[in-house]
């Protein structure tokens, strides 16, 4: 671990975790810990109870994490582009989030959809 340390080619929080590690190995307290890496105790009882756990692996990587699905299917973020490259509504210039997002629940295209979901489906379509 020392090694790793010294190489300088991790990420930073797992850079912290060995930090963590080699300062309880030194028998340091969780809060001298934290108040000298600038981490809250807790983080330091996580990583020191993970090492514990699941050993030296389980205690510097984390595990993956799926997020949420996809809100909206390949067809509906399909008509959600054409929808955008239309023209918009009467006595507006361009369409807004706001109001792609109120259209698609309007023609039951979903059942709901938050404007920034909107975002990220058209920023994806690029």
């Amino acid at each position: 671990m020392r090694e790793s340390v010294r190489k300088g080619k991790l990420s930073a929080r797992r850079l912290t975790r060995c930090h963590i590690l080699l300062r309880a190995h030194e028998c340091a307290t969780d809060r001298s810990i934290a108040e000298s890496l600038h981490v809250h105790v807790s983080t330091v009882e996580r990583t020191r109870r993970r090492f514990v756990e699941g050993g030296l692996d389980r205690a510097l990587t984390d595990r993956p994490r799926p997020g949420a699905p996809r809100r909206l299917d390949v067809k509906q973020g399909a008509y959600l582009m054409a929808l955008a490259c239309s023209q918009p509504p009467d006595g507006r210039e361009r369409w807004t989030l706001k109001l792609l997002s109120d259209r698609l629940v309007q023609l039951d295209i979903t059942d709901r959809i938050s404007y920034e979901t909107v975002r990220q489906e058209l920023k994806r379509g690029h």
